[in-house]
């Protein structure tokens, strides 16, 4: 059951491979970050993060729900417009951003650029110039914390292709180009430490280091940030291994570490910003696959394949991501096998989820994968020209589709004929 629908009914309605997002969770989510703000008193923008999955209706349940948003190209600038998202709470990230994707931000007048590159800077400078507008902007720093879930390393240099380093001096001579232009407004600074973390110590060490920063710019450059922003990164939890915070305890540790720095260094509280996205939407979805065909190796393994694999979650393959799942149709009966699940694609790394305890599995069973909300469908592909998957959103017993299953037609709608 998904939100009072039964995944056998929705299945048999849409066909699979399908995801059905629980909308009730991701209002929840988005809400335990938007009331910890509140209940705290600190001014904030909570923007979600719309790589992790970006359409029509997921942008206007945000919309619904007062967040900001995050995004990293036109398309999803695009995407955010066709939603008719309030433009002054959009903010464009990427540490490549073209011409054409500077324009269209101005153009449209969104909220904040975040600043990734020296060569942005004059580029922005130039596009503003010619509009004769100004655009509030953050510097992306990258603090020298790296994060993989529970191990934190401070380092001199943090080898990442986003950002300017602290410890070299690259992001203070970006306040000073930035401080030389008449249309770029400054607000404040950007990091994100990485993803899916558990524990809150990476994100004080960063702000420590930040803080350390902005006390020598407030003596050098008479700089005090109205904005700092602290990214996402927030772990949630797919299988038993995982044992992430609850989502207010993130913005708990956030806020009273600000809170001890400014205090130091005697200056007013900034409004902060975080950006979370898998937090919001990675638990609130399920995909649902047919089980077809079963390749059993006596000793070895059991395979059990099914109707979709990496074109709808790459994850597995280019993360070694883990998954939990059950056989929907048999939800209620007892372990019977061990088997591990493999996607239909043509590659030997198409493996969805290694050695599986489930029912006895047999052609037509519902397998449904959860914690499939984020980077599921926004990286989906048609490698082998399989079509991209359907998406159902669930609210409140009732089901609505909001991504169409896509046809052979629209596989082969921008191929030309060479005859």
């Amino acid at each position: 059951m998904v939100n009072g629908q039964d995944t056998t009914e929705l299945a048999n309605k849409y066909g699979t491979p399908l995801f059905i997002y629980d909308v009730n969770k991701i209002r929840n989510n988005a809400r335990a970050f938007v009331h910890t703000f509140e209940k705290l008193g600190v001014k904030a923008q909570v923007a979600y993060a719309s790589k992790a999955f970006s359409s029509v209706a997921m942008l206007q349940v945000a919309k619904q729900e007062k967040l900001s948003l995050d995004v990293v190209s036109q398309g999803e600038l695009y995407t955010a417009l066709k939603a008719d998202f309030p433009v002054e709470k959009i903010h464009m990230h990427g540490n490549n951003k073209s011409a054409q994707e500077l324009e269209m931000a101005v153009s449209h007048k969104i909220g904040c650029i975040v600043i990734d590159n020296f060569y942005e800077i004059k580029l922005l400078d130039d596009i503003l110039a010619n509009y004769k507008t100004e655009m509030d902007v953050l510097i992306r720093v990258t603090p020298g914390i790296e994060a993989h879930t529970h191990d934190y390393i401070l380092t001199g240099n943090e080898d990442s292709k986003f950002g300017f380093d602290l410890a070299n001096g690259q992001a203070e001579k970006a306040l000073q180009m930035i401080s030389e232009s008449k249309w770029i407004q400054l607000k404040g600074l950007h990091c994100h430490i990485g993803s899916q973390i558990f524990e809150t110590d990476g994100f004080v060490m960063a702000i420590k280091r930040l803080f350390s920063t902005l006390e020598e710019w407030k003596t050098r450059h008479a700089f005090v940030p109205k904005v700092l922003n602290l990214g996402g990164g927030f772990g949630i939890r797919y299988t038993s291994e995982d044992d992430p915070l609850p989502l207010s305890g993130y913005v708990e540790a956030l806020v009273s570490e600000v809170k001890v720095h400014v205090n130091r260094i005697g200056i007013p509280y900034p409004e902060i910003w975080i950006e979370p996205g898998r937090s919001i939407v990675g638990n609130t979805a399920i995909t649902l696959y047919t089980v077809g065909s079963k390749k059993v190796i006596p000793g070895v393994r059991n395979y059990v394949a099914v109707d979709g694999g990496m074109t709808d979650n790459i994850r597995p393959a280019l993360y070694q991501a883990k998954y939990d799942a059950v056989l929907a149709n048999k939800a209620s009966q007892k372990v019977a096998e061990t088997v591990s699940i493999a996607g239909k694609c043509c590659e030997s790394g198409d493996m969805l989820i290694w050695d599986l305890d489930l029912p006895t599995v047999e052609h037509g069973d519902l397998l449904a994968v959860f914690s499939t909300g984020a980077y599921g469908y926004s990286m989906s592909s048609h490698y082998n020209r399989f079509p991209k998957a359907a998406v159902v959103f669930v609210e409140n017993g009732k089901d609505k589709l909001v991504i169409k299953r896509e046809t052979y037609q629209d596989l082969l709608k921008n191929d030309l004929s060479y005859e």
